[in-house]
């Protein structure tokens, strides 16, 4: 039970990232990055090509990686969005859409279609607590992405540009009449976004591999997380995205939790897979849709987050 937790715990920390660039840029332009995901699948290969010149642990890495995929974000930004962002919402949309197909199809073209995985956060050992096995690979991604949301919110919250940075997102027409420039906090806004994604990137992809075609797959994952969460809530997100990584987790691990259940049915295991764990989160998903469609954390007033 102890390795299923840190397991869920390091998965639902990579996708906490996720959510939480997602939502950063939602708030910021009140509409949807289509491009996300595939922001979260170039940190893992910008991870993966820093790795190739410097031989050393993910942890070293990190703060190049963090660089790099500021700057892709504030591409993004000047290129997707900052053209567009008085026009209809829908043209953001497919601006960022067509943005993550080109990082998608770029990332094809250098590489190829093969996975890569990325170097080890800090090591690829494990040590033993009784009869459990507790991968040291788990535990770096679960501290260092906690470094990074506890930063992320220190930021938001205790410093002068955190607070201009909420303010933008909260009430830009205010923002600038109060002498800020709006343009330039939602600019560092899509750069910040941008840095957690691609630290999610390598920390998934250190275990899980990456591929060019993953981008879709984590913006739907950090969809349905900040949705489930609480549409604008950063805290929302986070336990959504937790949420998301049980049920990838616990559901697969069921017959080798209960072997003696799986045994009474027969054919039992055949059902707790990762597809079946897919199905179970979509319902999920569905249901809170119908039930709470602002989400388990939503606000009944629209207050960002």
């Amino acid at each position: 039970m102890l390795q299923l937790t840190i397991n869920t715990l390091a998965l639902g920390a990579a996708y906490a990232l996720v959510a939480m660039g997602f939502v950063l840029i939602l708030n910021a332009t009140n509409a949807v990055n289509f491009a996300h995901g595939a922001l979260v699948m170039l940190g893992s290969y910008i991870a993966f090509t820093i790795g190739s010149l410097l031989p050393v642990v993910g942890l070293l890495l990190l703060p190049l990686l963090l660089i790099a995929a500021a700057i892709v974000g504030l591409l993004l930004y000047f290129i997707a969005y900052l053209p567009l962002k008085d026009k209809p919402v829908t043209s953001v949309f497919i601006s960022t859409i067509s943005a993550g197909v080109i990082f998608e199809n770029a990332v094809l073209l250098i590489y190829g279609p093969e996975p890569r995985i990325t170097p080890p956060v800090i090591g690829t050992s494990a040590f033993k607590i009784g009869d459990t096995v507790i991968s040291e690979q788990s535990l770096a991604v679960i501290a260092a992405a906690a470094v990074l949301i506890v930063g992320q919110q220190l930021l938001f919250t205790r410093t002068r540009l955190g607070k201009q940075l909420r303010a933008a997102a909260q009430d830009p027409d205010i923002a600038a009449a109060c002498g800020m420039n709006v343009g330039l906090m939602v600019a560092l806004t899509f750069a910040i976004a941008a840095a957690l994604a691609a630290a999610a990137g390598m920390f998934l992809s250190a275990t899980y591999y990456a591929s060019p075609t993953d981008g879709a797959n984590y913006t739907m994952k950090a969809y349905i997380a900040v949705t489930i969460g609480g549409w604008g809530s950063i805290p929302g997100a986070v336990i959504g995205a937790l949420l998301v990584a049980l049920f990838e987790v616990v559901i697969p691990s069921l017959p080798a939790l209960f072997p003696a259940l799986m045994q009474a049915v027969p054919h039992a295991a055949d059902l707790f897979t990762m597809t079946a764990s897919t199905i179970a989160l979509f319902i999920a998903f569905l249901i809170v849709l119908l039930f709470r469609p602002q989400g388990l954390f939503g606000e009944t007033i629209k207050r960002r987050a």
